[in-house]
């Protein structure tokens, strides 16, 4: 799963409003319709410092980045995510995480399917 690199991509995923919650993360999504041809899936990460100092917001990124690497078949082609923490991200449970990851990713892939 590639990253979501410029402030520009960023701001195209949050624009677009499509999200899945959940407890202790929003997941924001968008699929670019765009004929290039970068089809692999693009993952970025909002940890912000409500979440906690800088040891519990890089633990939560640690785990993200192995949970959306762990799903990320879910998602469709050309998917660009936006994963973002809750303050209660720094105290869940790695299994919490990962059952929540999990649903997310489902329902998107269930979303973007209803609509083509």
């Amino acid at each position: 799963m590639e990253r979501l690199k410029s402030h520009r991509d960023f701001v195209t995923v949050l624009k677009r409003r499509r999200k899945v919650s959940r407890n202790d993360i929003v997941v924001h999504f968008v699929v670019r319709d765009d004929s290039s041809s970068l089809r692999e899936r693009r993952l970025g990460l909002a940890v912000s410092k409500s979440v906690g100092n800088a040891v519990a917001r890089n633990a939560v990124k640690r785990r993200f980045r192995v949970l959306a690497r762990q799903y990320e078949d879910e998602l469709p082609e050309r998917c660009d995510v936006v994963m973002r923490a809750k303050p209660s991200a720094a105290t869940a449970s790695f299994q919490s995480l990962d059952e929540q990851v999990r649903s997310s990713f489902g329902a998107i892939a269930r979303k973007t399917v209803d609509a083509r």
